[in-house]
């Protein structure tokens, strides 16, 4: 997926002299300093797990409410799970498949889809990586029993996509991105919804969105400090997750959330709010996600904001050519994870969204960890490419190649799993 190259050289003919600008090259780096994870607000240095979850974790999850993602809704939706589909012996008899609409509140018209893939070879629930799709759940699979998306899709080519909706043309468009097949060979399920389903991607979404669960009369968009795409796509997350605690197919204490490039920032937020996801994945999130924003290398607030002012709250934007600014920056948001483990991954093609800055999001989160007696990312320097390293609770890979997932990711992220979950 070229997803980021293709934005790049949008601002390269829209902005004069853009690509002059655009820190390519480690030398031209700025120095920085990084926000202090471990002293609170009132300068108190936090020395214990105990006091970094009475005190400096919700300092930190406020401060990236208020100027990151926006402050997620804490008002319970009533939720309804209705079965819609299920084929007992899909894959050729390697898998059940089910399909699930969640639907929000009550006659508010807004409901997501789940597709879901369970391991027939396993009895008993099973471990399950939970991720957004971009183009509709039959992107995942080549599968013919997927239910096709009716909702408006912004990824995607003829004949795949046309006008903007998918087409039979689609199935399995993006399935090199998830695995299905190593999945369910490893053991573990693989549950995924399309992020259109909680708000299309799209600047102009806001009216078709989950937002307006929650808007006050007369109100047609967030305010400043409210939540934007990657705050939505989130907080389906987490219902996806209330679904799961449900599903006997499912052990929930061992449910993964994934995501890839903006995904990939949702699926951080979302391991951040919501400690029932027991270990969080990062796949190439970039500015806004697992980098280091104040390295200024590749995007940049400034640049995503521009291009995507949907994505954030309206506070971010704020804080373009301003970095240092920022009261914190994106080690904070791996530290928020834990004492739960976090898998960050980058591609060594993929400078826009900054490999060495997502490896140092996970190496300067290590002290936190450290408060929980768990060993980190020692060395400032990452691994070469296709070399998987992590101690105890934080996974980092580099891997050969651009801006996509792949069949060697998901193998690590298996690998790390089988470990964190500690799967014979």
């Amino acid at each position: 997926m070229n997803y980021w190259i293709g934005i790049w050289l949008f601002f390269s003919i829209a902005t004069n002299g853009f690509t002059q600008k655009t820190i390519r090259d480690e030398s031209l780096v700025p120095p920085y300093k990084l926000p202090e994870l471990l002293t609170t607000n009132s300068g108190k240095t936090i020395n214990a797990g105990r006091d970094w979850e009475k005190t400096r974790r919700a300092e930190l999850l406020k401060l990236f409410s208020e100027n990151v993602y926006g402050k997620t809704p804490d008002k319970k939706i009533p939720l309804r799970f209705v079965v819609t589909r299920v084929d007992s012996s899909a894959l050729g008899g390697k898998a059940i498949r089910k399909e699930i609409t969640v639907f929000f509140g009550k006659n508010s018209g807004r409901s997501m889809e789940m597709l879901l893939y369970f391991p027939r070879s396993v009895k008993g629930p099973v471990p399950l990586f939970l991720g957004l799709n971009f183009a509709g759940n039959q992107v995942v699979h080549a599968d013919p029993g997927i239910s096709i998306t009716k909702r408006w899709v912004r990824d995607g080519k003829a004949p795949a996509v046309v006008d903007h909706h998918a087409t039979e043309a689609s199935r399995g468009s993006q399935a090199g991105d998830w695995a299905v097949e190593d999945i369910l060979a490893r053991g573990f399920g693989l549950a995924t919804i399309f992020c259109g389903d909680l708000q299309p991607d799209r600047a102009d979404s806001f009216d078709e969105s989950v937002h307006t669960l929650y808007y006050k009369k007369g109100q047609t968009k967030p305010e400043p400090d409210e939540w934007g795409a990657i705050g939505a796509w989130a907080w389906g997350l987490s219902r996806a997750m209330d679904y799961l605690e449900t599903d006997t197919n499912v052990n929930a204490r061992q449910v993964a959330v994934i995501g890839h490039s903006r995904l990939g920032k949702a699926a951080l937020w979302a391991g951040a709010q919501d400690a029932r996801f027991a270990m969080v994945v990062s796949n190439n999130s970039g500015e806004g996600g697992a980098a280091l924003t104040r390295r200024k290398f590749g995007e940049t607030i400034a640049i995503i904001t521009n291009a995507f002012p949907h994505w954030f709250c309206g506070n971010y934007k704020n804080f373009a050519n301003r970095e240092n600014d920022l009261p914190i920056d994106f080690h904070g948001l791996i530290a928020l994870i834990a004492p739960r483990p976090v898998y960050v991954a980058s591609a060594s093609e993929d400078w826009w969204a900054d490999p060495k800055g997502e490896y140092l999001s996970a190496y300067h989160a290590s002290p936190v960890y450290a408060l929980y007696d768990y060993q980190g990312l020692t060395s400032p320097e990452p691994p070469g490419p296709d070399q998987p390293i992590g101690a105890d609770k934080i996974g980092y890979h580099m891997r050969k190649g651009g801006h996509t997932m792949t069949r060697f990711d998901w193998a690590q992220y298996l690998n790390f799993a089988e470990k964190a979950f500690e799967k014979p």
